[in-house]
Order: C-alpha cells, then sequence, then structure tokens
C-alpha cells in the first residue's frame, strides 16, 4: 500500500511539473518523444519488410531445392565467366532425377517466358509472365485454383494448348464474365483456359498468381528452343516429410555430377538454390538497418535523458523545503529516492508514449501513401516502453540519489 500511495504521488508530481511548466517539460520530452520515434519507426519498418519479404519467400518453399544455372548468392571474387559457361538444366535431366532421388517427394521442371501480350476480342493484357511447368508442379508450388481445374498428367504429358490464369488477367479479359473454356491467344498462338488461379495479391517482392500465364512445358518445347538462357529453365525437387534440406542437397549434388559425368576433381557446373540462402543475406542486411536505428535514435534519446535530469534538478530545488519536512517527519532516504526516480520515469515514459503514437500514426499514413502495410507490433510498443523507463531511471537517479541525502535541517531552511 506504501509503495502504491508513493507511486500515485511522484505521478501526481510528474503531471504537475508538465501543467505548471509546459513549455520547459514539451522542450525535454521532446528528446525522448523522437529518439523513441527513430527507433521504433526504423524497427517497425524492419519487421514489415522482413514478414513481407519472409513470406513471399516461403512461397518458393521452405523444403524446396532449385536446381539451376546461376547461383542465388555468390561472392564477388568468383570468376563470372564459370557461370557463364555452365550448360542449362534440361527436361531430360530432371526426368533422370525424378528417377534416381530416394528423398524427393515431388520434381518438376519450369521454364520463364519473355512477357508476353494475351488477347481475348479487343481486350488484352500486357506483360503477363508466362511460365511452362511439367508434371508434379503443383505439388511443388502452393497455390488455390479458384475456378476450374488444374492439368491431367495425360494433358502434360502430350502438350496440349491449354493453360491456367491469374484472377488479374481474367478480369481484364473477362470483366465480368466467365474466363473457362474460352480461347485465348498470345504469341500467336490460341490457348483453352481450364483454370483461374485464386486471387493472392502482389506479394513486396513483386511475385503473385494473379499476373501468371502456365502451360504445359511440352506444349512450350514444341513451339521454342528452352534450352537457352532467356528462358531460364530450372528443375524443381521438394524433400520428403522429414529430409532436411541438407540431406536433400547432398542426394542431388551426387545425382547431377554423375548425370553430367563430372570427374572427382571437377567442380560443380550447377547450382542447388534453396531459400535459406534468400533469408540469412536478407537477415544481414536488416541486422545493420536496425544497428543504425538504434543510432539515429541513440543520440536523441541521449538529448532527452539531459532533458529528464534537467528537469528533476530542478523538481529537487524547487521542492527541497518539501523534503527536509518529509525527512522531518520520519520518511527514510529510499522513500525521497524512490518518489523522484519514479517521477523521472513517468516523464520519460510519456516522451516514449508520445512517440510510439507518432509511428503508430504513421504506420496509417505510409500505407495510404505507398500502398505498404506496416504494423507496430506488441514487441516494439514494449521495446519503446522499456526503453523509455531505463532512459528515465538513468536520468533520475542522480537528481533522487541527492535529494535523498540531504539534511533535513538544511533543506528545510532552505530559500
Amino acid at each position: 500500500m506504501l509503495f502504491l500511495k508513493l507511486c500515485k504521488e511522484s505521478f501526481l508530481f510528474a503531471i504537475n511539473a508538465l501543467v505548471v511548466n509546459k513549455l520547459r517539460t514539451i522542450l525535454s520530452l521532446l528528446g525522448i518523444s523522437i529518439g523513441i520515434f527513430a527507433i521504433i519507426s526504423v524497427f517497425t519498418v524492419v519487421d514489415s519488410l522482413k514478414n513481407n519479404l519472409h513470406d513471399s519467400i516461403s512461397s518458393l518453399g521452405d523444403n524446396v531445392i532449385y536446381i539451376q544455372k546461376w547461383p542465388w548468392t555468390f561472392s564477388s571474387d568468383y570468376p563470372w565467366w564459370k557461370y557463364m559457361n555452365r550448360p542449362l538444366p534440361g527436361y531430360v535431366e530432371m526426368e533422370e532425377v525424378r528417377k534416381r532421388s530416394q528423398l524427393a517427394e515431388a520434381v518438376s521442371f519450369s521454364a520463364d517466358f519473355p512477357h508476353e501480350v494475351i488477347k481475348y476480342k479487343s481486350n488484352s493484357v500486357e506483360n503477363a509472365e508466362l511460365i511452362g511447368v511439367a508434371t508434379e508442379y503443383e505439388q511443388i508450388k502452393s497455390f488455390e485454383i479458384e475456378e476450374g481445374r488444374y492439368f491431367s498428367d495425360t494433358e502434360m504429358e502430350f502438350g496440349k494448348g491449354i493453360c491456367l490464369i491469374g484472377a488479374e488477367i481474367a478480369d481484364n479479359l473477362f470483366p465480368g464474365a466467365n474466363a473457362l473454356n474460352q480461347t485465348i491467344i498470345t504469341a500467336g498462338l490460341k490457348f483453352q483456359i481450364i483454370g483461374i488461379f485464386k486471387r493472392e495479391g502482389k506479394s513486396i517482392m513483386g511475385s503473385s498468381m494473379d499476373n501468371l500465364f502456365v502451360i504445359p512445358i511440352n506444349y512450350a518445347r514444341n513451339i521454342i528452343d528452352i534450352r537457352k538462357d532467356r528462358f531460364d529453365p530450372y528443375i524443381m525437387v521438394k524433400g520428403k516429410s522429414g529430409i532436411k534440406n541438407e540431406q536433400l542437397i547432398d542426394e542431388l549434388q551426387g545425382i547431377m555430377r554423375s548425370i553430367r559425368k563430372l570427374k572427382p576433381k571437377e567442380e560443380d557446373n550447377f547450382a542447388l538454390n534453396e531459400t535459406k540462402l534468400i533469408s540469412l543475406q536478407l537477415d544481414n542486411l536488416f541486422g545493420f538497418i536496425g544497428i543504425a536505428g538504434w543510432i539515429i535514435g541513440g543520440f536523441s534519446i541521449l538529448v532527452g535523458g539531459f532533458g529528464i535530469a534537467n528537469i528533476m534538478f530542478v523538481s529537487v530545488k524547487e521542492r527541497t523545503n518539501i523534503i527536509g519536512i518529509q525527512k522531518s517527519l520520519g520518511a527514510k532516504n529510499y522513500f525521497i529516492l524512490l518518489q523522484f526516480l519514479i517521477e523521472a520515469v513517468v516523464l520519460s515514459l510519456i516522451g516514449g508514449i508520445i512517440g510510439l503514437i507518432i509511428v503508430f500514426g504513421g504506420t496509417f499514413i505510409a500505407g495510404d501513401l505507398f500502398g505498404f502495410s506496416l504494423t507496430l507490433s506488441q514487441g516494439n510498443i514494449f521495446l519503446g516502453l522499456f526503453v523509455s523507463g531505463i532512459i528515465g531511471i538513468i536520468s533520475g537517479f542522480v537528481p533522487a540519489w541527492n535529494a535523498s541525502r540531504m539534511d533535513p535541517v538544511e533543506a528545510i531552511r532552505a530559500n
């Protein structure tokens, strides 16, 4: 009860300091507010970016290995010509991997085509993402079909002129009408729509099924040469449940070296990519950004800390007589110390809360202006309040200590 009473009195003294000396207190708290705003806004942006990017990356599959010509990450001192001279993954190699792998649940092949214009009568869609895929693609890539169906094994095998399209393409080509079983034209070829992907919305990386145009790879092989760099062919391998990526990579490395008849001393002429490579790069990048946020906000918080200390020194001087009376009536040193320390913490928390409110308002403004979703997480709110509290303790300790050590007789005599 005594502690609660002490907290109540200290809170009232802090509010009184705000009311009596508005300008001085506001200017002093401004540093804390700006510092918390700088730190928490950086962390909010970083966390939101990180979550969105990781969601986009996870759509590629956490347990999927991509066999490609180029690695996703590489050091700057690696000779680029070694990558250039590598052969592209082939459809036949995909079939061999499927036959030989004991750890793979699904193996598929994909090739990306240059962005094409898709037409239906007078309507058209530009820059559609056209890809050709092989059997078992639907077991690897995560998506939902809202209308229609997926390719059958027979359609995949014989390569019919059929396709699946994204919701955005369907809306633009067939506004207010049913797109199923309609015939559309791209690259001078006709395709019948058998399915429409469920709308996903665009991720921060720009990837989405909404603008995707998918055809069987065996149909694509009949009209273009997919063994060219411009089509970026690659093999996708999804591991069985319980199989770690490291195990699958080791197996695939042996299989691919065997398929390409590489000698023991020869380097791999293929890349085995996984989403973890991108995630590690992003974590390092966001780590540096977070450090920068601490540095930028730290200077403002330092200034704010001196402001809090100044308020408390003035408060101690103004209440010297009251301190003397309290001590003459039996108040212990720790009581006086806690009284001023809690007051400093309350003032600092007020500054921190103001900074958090600004960040919270900024999340809505950023969402409206840039179309990017920002979320002020509970963890960042707690961090902002925690940092504010620590600054209050550090800034208010010396004034509170001086107040607690005053001689009651001298304090009462003070003017």
